[in-house]
């Protein structure tokens, strides 16, 4: 089960709001398609966050209209089914017993309910590991906002989409991986697959390792038949510990291409592994 925190200085609300969000129904969903989406800023003048979603929201969002507001403005919408939201929460689980704290990027849906976690969730995307800095992932935000764009489409020309492993549903597209290169930076690599030497002996199609500013570029330009590494995962002391979140999205469509998560340990460390490659390898 999926615990939210929404962020105590975006909405300061106390506490805690308990587990998993519930998934649209089918006339919710007819109504995030006719909503207003509003983006609930940082109330902090000098946030990255805010600066990286605007750009993004302007570059790439164009299935509903949208707007930016403010946490007073978001209490008063929240329960109105014309609007929806692009929210940040911090989310811990509770089968983790080390009590990692990351940060999604989350769509819901307005509805006239009594707590924050009862509105409807049209997506949720692991963002970042909490307290890590917005620099890190910000370059990113663009091609993720991208994806929930395309996932709210989906679910509106096909409602049962909808459900606890959407994003699982995305790894039917490994296959198409076959025809893409994969760019990966070295950090985001578990120490068995480090060098692309060891990564040619499991998988042996199109992969990378390149340096941040490449993987920028990519997303930027939209370089075609081209996917990203995106994994999140606990930093600092608490790296050997916790989730990792690993998929792979595409910089010219935006299409995910590959989703999994594991349990940090000895036997499977923080980032990509062996036993991810050789999921993909299944189809060269």
């Amino acid at each position: 089960m999926r615990n939210i925190f929404f962020i105590l200085f975006l909405f300061f609300l106390p506490g805690m709001v308990s587990g998993q969000a519930p998934f649209p129904n089918k006339d919710e969903i007819k109504q995030f398609s006719e909503s207003t989406t509003c983006v609930v800023l940082e109330a902090d003048p000098f946030s990255a966050f805010n600066s990286y979603i605007k750009e993004a929201m302007t570059k790439y969002w164009k299935v509903t209209p949208y707007e930016f507001i403010d946490v007073n403005e978001f209490n008063i919408r929240r329960p109105k089914p014309g609007f929806s939201f692009i929210v940040l929460t911090e989310t811990n689980f509770d089968k983790d017993k080390s009590n990692s704290v990351f940060n999604f990027i989350n769509l819901l849906q307005g509805k006239d309910v009594d707590k924050l976690g009862d509105n409807p969730e049209i997506c949720a995307v692991p963002l970042s590991y909490a307290g890590e800095d917005d620099l890190d992932y910000g370059y990113k935000l663009g091609v993720i906002l991208e994806f929930m764009q395309k996932h709210a489409q989906l679910i509106m020309e096909d409602p049962s989409k909808t459900g606890r492993k959407y994003l699982k549903f995305y790894n039917e597209n490994v296959p198409a991986l076959m025809k893409k290169k994969i760019l990966v930076k070295e950090e985001d690599l578990t120490p068995d697959i480090g060098t692309i030497e060891r990564i040619r002996s499991i998988y042996s199609n199109d992969i990378e390792i390149v340096p941040e500013e490449l993987i920028v570029k990519a997303i930027d330009g939209k370089t075609p038949d081209t996917v990203i590494l995106h994994k999140v995962g606990p930093v600092g002391e608490t790296k050997d510990r916790g989730y990792c979140f690993k998929m792979l999205i595409g910089t010219d469509d935006a299409n995910m291409y590959y989703y999994n998560v594991h349990t940090i340990d000895k036997s499977n460390p923080n980032g990509l592994l062996p036993s991810d490659l050789k999921r993909l390898a299944r189809f060269e």
